[in-house]
């Protein structure tokens, strides 16, 4: 592992293995620079951007290795000369500060994932041995420093999903499928209606609540809004011109012949005097009618909203109007056919809605798709509606964060415990392996570096 020391002999690499390894050994230890061949045989099954990644580890850890055997067999050639040329005592000082802070950075780095040279050595494969207080902390780390509250509410301020929702609604396309999807529900959602009988228990709450309630302040009131608004003077309009349509009817003329000669004596029918009195009456009405209609102050419409009011008036005050509202009321809520028609109100509604629902061109889907779009158009032009939504968006997921955060921890750790650590090691050193192993490069430097001062301290001073 990361260019560990695996107690092999040197006759078990093959081959083509020797590439892979290096050729010193130390008492039977061979230094290998690759992973083992069974670790190597599982990293097959990674994904190819891993695998290459491992295939670099590699090279890099066969480099590493490569040049701290190069610095330990410096370091035994230039112990050797040295007797005869003191000159290399420097290269010898360098190559063994390299060599002995080469290994010392192996050591670290082997024993972040493993046991160096598989020896019970404590405070070694730290990964492996310390996974659940990993999992844990991290965890911990997590709640504390990820799901704070403050901190999701912060980051979701600066999300617009106002707009982000009417960017989507605004597309004809999108709205459509959105329309379509949800009118998916409607057949189900009607078959729980009628299984559940809700519209029979909604009938009967409606009948209870509508018994228990004063109508008759409610109709006074309507009433009276209705003559506040102007209203009875639109109605008087619309009665004056179907007064006038009725009278000039060709069937209510011929009533009314019937009518004045029943009254006439037959001297005055015989001398056509009911043709006469027919179209004076017929002349004199329509030209009244008319008079009224085009005058909005003729005295006529004065009497009608004095009438008006006063019976408004008289229906607020009086208790007999009230009580024969009351008993009007209570007898329509009694008749069996309110029920009936509640149902069949429903029968009829659901019929049509599952009827449009079936047809390519439902005017329903249409209807919902228009109603989206609209939304998401009006978006964009209500900046106090797309402030309310922002806000309220915020506020149900830092509350959902809130209340799932002890959870989201939970689940982190679990998870992190559950690892296939060698997996999980592989994984670590195809993304931060070529870090560790220039450690070890370092190292070497270093070492070499304080080893070639430390030599020229003790030749001066010494």
């Amino acid at each position: 592992m990361c260019g560990g020391l695996v107690p092999l002999p040197l006759a078990t690499c093959a081959p083509l293995e020797m590439l892979r390894c290096s050729t010193l050994t130390f008492g039977g230890v061979l230094l290998l620079s690759g992973i083992p061949a069974e670790l190597r045989v599982r990293v097959r099954h990674l994904d190819p951007t891993e695998t290459e990644k491992l295939r670099q580890l590699n090279r890099i850890k066969f480099l590493a290795t490569a040049v701290l055997v190069a610095c330990f067999i410096t370091l035994i050639i230039t112990k050797l000369l040295e007797r005869e040329y003191p000159a290399f005592g420097i290269v010898a000082a360098f190559a063994e500060a390299a060599t002995i802070g080469g290994i010392a950075d192996w050591y670290a780095v082997v024993a972040l994932f493993k046991r160096p040279l598989n020896l019970p050595i404590p405070h070694t494969a730290i990964i492996p041995n310390n996974q659940h207080r990993i999992a844990d902390n991290l965890g911990r780390f997590i709640n504390t420093n990820f799901l704070d509250r403050e901190q999701v509410a912060q980051k979701l301020r600066e999300i617009d999903f106002a707009g982000e929702i009417s960017h989507w609604l605004s597309s004809r396309s999108r709205a459509q499928g959105l329309a379509q999807f949800i009118v998916r529900f409607v057949p189900q959602f009607i078959q729980s209606v009628d299984e559940r009988g809700l519209v029979q228990i909604a009938t009967r709450k409606v009948t209870q609540q509508i018994g228990r309630t004063d109508v008759a302040p409610l109709l006074s009131g309507v009433l009276e809004t209705f003559t506040k608004d102007g209203r009875h003077q639109r109605l008087l309009d619309d009665l004056l011109d179907a007064l006038s349509n009725f009278v000039n009817q060709v069937d209510t003329v011929a009533i009314i012949r019937t009518k004045i000669k029943s009254e006439l004596p037959v001297l005055f029918n015989v001398i056509g005097a009911d043709s006469l009195l027919l179209e004076r009456i017929i002349r004199s009405a329509t030209e009244l009618l008319e008079e009224v209609q085009a005058d909005k102050d003729h005295p006529l419409r004065h009497e009608f909203e004095e009438f008006l009011v006063d019976y408004v008036e008289r229906t607020r005050q009086s208790k007999g109007f009230a009580a024969q509202v009351e008993r009007v009321k209570q007898h329509i809520l009694s008749r069996p056919e309110v029920n009936d028609a509640a149902e069949q109100f429903w029968d009829e509604l659901k019929a049509f809605i599952l009827r449009d629902l079936a047809s390519d061109d439902s005017v329903l889907v249409d209807r919902l798709a228009e109603m989206l779009v609209e939304i998401g158009e009006s978006l964009t032009t209500e900046p106090k509606l797309r402030e309310d939504i922002n806000t309220g968006m915020v506020t149900v997921l830092s509350n959902l964060v809130e209340d799932q955060r002890d959870g989201v921890a939970t689940y982190v750790a679990d998870q992190v415990r559950s690892w296939d650590m060698q997996q999980l090691i592989r994984l670590i050193e195809a993304n931060v392996g070529q870090d560790l192993q220039y450690i070890r490069f370092n190292g070497m430097i270093i070492g070499g570096c304080v080893g070639v001062l430390l030599y020229a301290v003790e030749t001066l001073f010494l």
